[in-house]
């Protein structure tokens, strides 16, 4: 770990000269330069310098302010679009990457339009570690034409799939700002192809784990470092090209900063950067005294570690009080020490940031100040905030659930204010339901990536109106899904069910949540490739709606295995559904499986199946407007046993006609119905709360409405074994392989066969 604090321990005891020395020799003794605590608990903008307050309190003009800003934000989007067009990796091609300005501090003033607004809560990290370890490090130094590179999510990213290129602007020799370009690489060497392994069980599963290290100096790249990265990586060509491609888009990034700074002079840049975030603060702070004070809770529930089916809670309170707000997480599930969804608590931020800047409030610049209002509380060696040691590579899993459970409760925050800055919502779908693929292409070429149909999440119902289909990943505005034809000129599968809208995969409500598709994949001509998935949400819904909307459904992974579909097209259907029912390849398997397969090779022609998910419905289904429910059968996106049984529209299944007066009785009896059921508050409370989770359960998080006791299910010789503590003294989380027990399960199977073939044989 970082050595801090030094002169604290040894304060007192030496002279100044001594004390000098001391720490001298500290810092050069150091065992290992690890995540610092310091930069990575701290989320918001550094003070002003000496130099800022003497500039800030002179005369500031607002026209030059406005003008650096918006040709920053130019520069930056110039910059997005050069990654995305000349980018290798899929994340670059549909539009997971971002461009970012930093004071010479290292606070983040603005990042790109485009791309994953989620970065503005965690790109500071890594260059505020440059700017306290590596500028006086005689052995590194930071210096014009430098670029350093960085990837690991505890030093500050998101996951370790994404990968930056930062670079220091000099003007007159003085630093006076860093610039930034991140992509979504995908492959990073990881245990699984693809770079999200869902089976790491240890850190070190992860993948390439770069600390912030020089790639670039004197404006060379540094080959003996490219080779070290490429032979890290199975695609060397796409850690190549993607390294120029961060680092020529950052150049340009620094070309249009020195000649911004070249027009408007160095002080008024350096004051436009700092007046930013401090109107980007007040701004923020301004609005959260708008909302109405009071704490706010809800809870959601992932069913998977993406090796086996759990239980785990990510509960959330939001505290408003004057122009402050504290976020509340504890109560979370606890680190799993051989599970892959733990998060860093920086890249945790990431998901509840996107919530305010790409929902709540979009018109704000995205800087790191829009945090500083913000106070967040965590467990320590939760899945949020875990320990070192903890795998990070499906980090993604909880990073989206601090996403939903935020962007759920400031729904109903703003819900009552006059003055609303978005829309308000039903929870986004917030899953990668989506394949990840690894093999030897028809070109044969080795590759590991994901697929860009994760990018077709389904929006949340607003109060207004239905949710749009498969529109966009909630993290990144402006990302595309690729045609699917471009796709499979570079690799060796294809989509027999592409995009297709999952009839009756709805989030049901007044206005229903935007739908997602369906897609089939299957290899064709190659020697060697496989498919994972990445996903919860097979058992449990990911997300719930909104005053008395539906939540999405679950969603399997459904497989044909055994069968090479492209000898028997004859016989295909065009839906996974009809498939899967119907069974009509002789001689294949059919089976589901949950959302968190791990990467499993696959012959040619076998099928594997999912569904993209759907946003959650907004109100209640009974005030649907009748002829909007057939709207939705006469599209296919509904059957007409879900128009009756959900929405209660009584219609003719030949014209799709409604009976008007049918429905309006149908739908008083399922009022009155409810009425029936319906029961007193305590008195549904005394027959549903219980004092712990069911023995049977697997489940792991607080219990009621005391967080600050853990409940887990930990693993000992003896099988399952359930543990409740505060989270401190819990005892570390390792489950078994799920192989492993299945094994154990075929072995005292056959050994109970023979037993009892041997009784037989004895009679």
């Amino acid at each position: 770990m970082s050595d801090t604090g030094a002169a604290q321990f040894t304060a007192g005891q030496f002279t100044a000269q001594e004390q000098e020395w001391v720490d001298a020799f500290l810092a050069e003794t150091t065992l290992f330069l690890g995540p610092d605590p310091e930069i990575m608990n701290d989320h918001r903008m550094a003070p002003r310098t000496a130099e800022e307050n003497r500039l800030l309190s002179g005369p500031i003009d607002a026209n030059t302010l406005d003008r650096v800003r918006k040709r920053i934000v130019a520069g930056l989007d110039e910059a997005f679009e050069m990654m995305e067009q000349t980018g290798a990796a899929p994340g670059a091609k549909w539009g997971d990457l971002t461009s970012a300005v930093y004071s010479a501090s290292g606070d983040l003033i603005h990042i790109s339009t485009g791309g994953v607004l989620a970065f503005a809560s965690v790109l500071h990290y890594p260059v505020r570690f440059i700017n306290k370890y590596w500028i006086n490090d005689p052995t590194v130094g930071v210096r014009d034409g430098d670029a350093f590179i960085h990837n690991d999510a505890r030093y500050g990213n998101i996951h370790n799939t994404d990968q930056s290129m930062i670079l220091p602007v000099f003007y007159d020799g003085e630093l006076i700002a860093w610039v930034a370009t991140i992509i979504h690489e995908g492959e990073n060497g990881a245990k699984e192809p693809g770079g999200m392994p869902s089976s790491s069980e240890s850190a070190y599963d992860d993948g390439i784990r770069m600390s912030p290290f020089k790639i670039v100096e004197g404006g060379q790249i540094r080959r003996d470092l490219l080779t070290f990265l490429q032979n890290s990586v199975r695609e060397p060509k796409l850690q190549y090209q993607d390294l120029k491609v961060k680092l020529y888009s950052a150049l340009r990034i620094k070309e249009r900063v020195l000649a911004l700074v070249d027009e408007v002079g160095r002080d008024a840049f350096i004051v436009s950067l700092r007046k930013s975030l401090e109107d980007v603060e007040a701004e923020a702070r301004r609005r959260i005294s708008a909302l109405p004070d009071g704490i706010y809770r809800v809870s959601f529930f992932s069913d998977s570690t993406l090796r086996e089916n759990v239980l785990l809670k990510y509960p959330c309170a939001i505290t408003v009080k004057g122009d402050e707000l504290t976020v509340d997480w504890r109560g979370a599930a606890p680190q799993i020490m051989n599970r892959a969804f733990n998060s860093t608590l920086g890249s945790s931020k990431c998901g509840m940031n996107q919530a305010f800047l790409g929902f709540f409030w979009p018109d704000l610049p995205r800087g790191i100040s829009v945090m500083n209002p913000i106070e967040v509380l965590t467990d320590e060696g939760s899945c949020i905030n875990p320990g070192q040691d903890a795998p990070l590579g499906q980090s993604l899993q909880s990073v989206f659930k601090t996403f939903g459970i935020t962007q759920a409760l400031f729904a109903k925050m703003q819900y009552s204010c006059p003055e609303k800055y978005g829309s308000v919502i039903a929870p986004w779908f917030n899953q990668i339901n989506t394949f990840i693929f690894g093999g030897i292409t028809q070109h044969g070429e080795f590759v590991g990536n994901v697929c860009a149909d994760l990018n077709g999440m389904g929006g949340g119902a607003r109060a207004h109106r239905d949710g749009e289909h498969s529109m966009a990943p909630f993290f990144a505005a402006m990302a595309d899904l690729g045609e699917q034809e471009i796709i499979e000129d570079d690799v060796p599968f294809l989509q027999l069910i592409s995009k297709k809208i999952k009839r009756d995969a709805q989030g049901f409500g007044k206005h229903r949540g935007g739908m997602g598709y369906e897609i089939a994949v299957a290899a064709r001509g190659t020697p060697l490739w496989g498919f994972a998935t990445v996903s919860s949400g097979s058992k449990f819904p990911s997300i719930p709606g909104l005053f008395g909307g539906y939540g999405c459904p679950s969603y399997p992974l459904a497989k044909i295995k055994g069968v090479n579909v492209f000898e028997q097209m004859g016989t295909w259907s065009s839906d996974f559904e009809t498939l899967m029912n119907s069974q009509p390849f002789p001689g294949a398997r059919y089976s589901t499986h949950h959302m968190g397969m791990g990467f499993e090779l696959a012959d040619e022609g076998e099928v594997y199946m999912i569904c993209q998910g759907t946003g959650g419905g907004y109100g209640d289904v009974l005030e649907r407007d009748p002829e909007a429910v057939m709207a939705d059968v006469e599209a296919g996106y509904l059957s007409g046993q879900t128009a009756r049984q959900i929405y209660f529209v009584v219609h003719d299944p030949a014209t799709l006609a409604v009976d008007s007066a049918g429905t309006e009785a149908a739908r008083a009896a399922e009022r009155q119905a409810r009425l029936r059921r319906g029961k007193p508050y305590r008195e549904f409370v005394k027959g549903w709360v219980t004092p712990e989770p069911p023995a049977h359960l697997p489940y792991y998080g607080s219990w009621g409405d005391d967080n600050s006791l853990i409940h887990a299910t930990a693993w000992s010789t003896h099988g399952p074994v359930r543990v409740a503590a505060p989270m401190s003294q819990l005892p570390q989380i390792f489950l078994p392989d799920p192989n492993v027990i299945a094994l154990a399960v075929q072995q005292a199977r056959i050994a109970e066969l023979q037993t009892r073939l041997h009784e037989l044989e004895s009679s």
